[in-house]
């Protein structure tokens, strides 16, 4: 997919990676070899070297490889590159739109949606997917038949920290272990990651936004989805939920028909083969009066 932002600039795209990444999933050896790689064992042992304090040293150079503003972020040493990877926005680097009836972005990332037919079905890149399957819960997902999924893609250069996209009561936080492999759009034409991949999700119930699940997908070399609170809970819209360690990985939003109406442009872009560039904070659906 190519990348636009709301005002109409496009970005490139590493259309490289995405070939290399065709290739490698075209055939079954080389799907094979992605399995070992993409195993949690892996990414954990990713986790332990990008956690220790000489992996520090790469900062800089991955910085200027992805053309990061180091302006925005608070102005102190990292003591490991997770921990840069994780970094947190200067106070008023991002702003959260407050207006009770919005959902908002949750994090700097990529966004694309997708209708949920009656059936529980959505289609990614040619990738047939059901609410249940994703969720393993029959019963919560019937709840989502006819709303509308968000797919949030963090890529590399994002820092990998996310916030509750409304206030409301969150419930207890479900994980259901699973592979790490790449969330890159490509990537769905050959496997379904998003009910493949290690996930965590909870419900968020709202009075006016309706009950939105957020849900974490892990990828390869970001095993380590952290939710700082997994019980139930009151929340703020805009409050620190958790962080994923070193890897892309990708935020799913599912929301109730009738209930909140998604930013035209998003379903737009989506519809033309384009993923929407947005800061955590956008707007991205509006409750439904």
């Amino acid at each position: 997919m190519k990348i636009i932002d709301r005002s109409g600039v496009y970005y490139e795209t590493d259309d490289r990676l995405d070939k290399f990444f065709k290739d490698v999933y075209s055939f079954e050896s080389t799907r094979a070899c992605m399995k070992v790689l993409t195993s949690p064992f892996v990414s954990r042992a990713a986790g332990i070297a990008l956690d220790s304090s000489a992996s520090a040293a790469f900062i800089e150079s991955f910085a200027d490889k992805y053309d990061i503003d180091l302006f925005d972020f608070e102005d102190r040493e990292y003591s490991s590159f997770n921990d840069f990877f994780i970094r947190r926005f200067k106070k008023g680097r991002r702003l959260i739109d407050d207006r009770e009836e919005t959902l908002v972005c949750p994090c700097d990332g990529c966004v694309t949606a997708y209708s949920i037919a009656k059936s529980d079905m959505f289609v990614i890149k040619n990738t047939v997917y059901s609410v249940k399957s994703l969720l393993r819960d029959k019963k919560l997902a019937d709840k989502y038949s006819g709303g509308t999924a968000i797919i949030v893609r963090l890529t590399a250069a994002d820092p990998h920290r996310y916030v509750f996209p409304c206030g409301g009561i969150k419930s207890h936080e479900r994980k259901i272990s699973g592979q790490l492999s790449v969330t890159r759009p490509v990537i769905s034409e050959f496997e379904p990651v998003f009910k493949e991949n290690a996930r965590e999700y909870c419900m968020i119930r709202n009075p006016l936004l309706g009950d939105i699940v957020m849900m974490e997908v892990g990828s390869m070399g970001a095993g380590r989805i952290r939710n700082f609170e997994d019980g139930a809970a009151r929340i703020q819209k805009g409050g620190e939920k958790g962080v994923f360690d070193f890897g892309g990985s990708t935020i799913v939003l599912l929301t109730q028909s009738g209930k909140v109406q998604v930013c035209d442009d998003l379903l737009g872009n989506t519809r033309r083969g384009l993923e929407t560039k947005l800061r955590m904070g956008d707007v991205i659906a509006e409750a439904i009066r």
